[in-house]
């Protein structure tokens, strides 16, 4: 019963962070960038400033998408980023810059995880399926339930790398629109409560990910 409650607590949590990160976008957006730079013309010049010629800024479908892709080097910005000119879309903006500037810097939290990315994506593919089977046999096959404890532990390993390359992005990002003068003393702590909000959904994801091998450990070692 009490894994249950923290379950349902934790659900709660990742919604009340998904949904506060979009009302600060919203919030925010209201709020002009000094000069009134779009979010493209913030990453095109963080870019610049950083020595990084080779990264591509482009537009994508959706809203908050916003991604740096490392494999082909792209900006992925959505287009109330992209062609916004508020202090949301510069935070965005630079904050996906600094996983650029990660790349080229060779930021070793960044490595790892880029490392893992085709393991992990493997292993996501097919958890539920050996998660399921294992409970099913625990009894007669319980090397299978320990498989699939094994896959989920990459997840929950993905999600804790994940954090310290998520919020030293935010700090790369912070640093530069102050520097830049992008944001003024009276905006720069939005830009700071925008990403601070952004960096809770990752912080709860993998809380719950790790509250959710637990929970997958305890019930092999109990049924065994």
């Amino acid at each position: 019963m009490t894994i249950w409650i923290i379950f349902i607590g934790l659900t709660l949590l990742s919604m009340v962070a998904s949904k506060n990160v979009e009302r600060k976008f919203k919030q925010y957006s209201k709020t002009p960038t000094e000069g009134g730079l779009t979010g493209r013309e913030v990453a095109e010049r963080m870019l610049y400033d950083n020595d990084i010629h080779n990264v591509t800024v482009q537009m994508v479908k959706g809203t908050l998408t916003d991604h740096y892709n490392p494999t082909n080097r792209t900006l992925n910005l959505s287009p109330d980023v992209y062609n916004g000119r508020s202090v949301a879309a510069a935070s965005v903006a630079a904050h996906e810059c600094g996983h650029a500037v990660q790349h080229a810097t060779a930021y070793s939290w960044l490595r790892l995880r880029s490392t893992l990315v085709p393991v992990v994506s493997f292993s996501n593919r097919i958890v539920s399926w050996v998660l399921l089977g294992g409970l099913l046999l625990i009894k007669v096959f319980p090397a299978l339930m320990l498989l699939g404890i094994m896959l989920f532990a990459l997840s929950a390993l993905f999600s804790l790398i994940t954090l310290p390359v998520e919020i030293d992005a935010s700090r790369r990002a912070l640093a530069w629109v102050e520097r830049a003068g992008v944001t003024t003393a009276a905006t720069q702590p939005y830009a700071k409560s925008a990403l601070r909000s952004a960096a809770y959904t990752y912080v709860i994801a993998a809380i719950t990910a790790l509250a959710t091998l637990a929970y997958y450990v305890m019930i092999y070692l109990d049924r065994r």
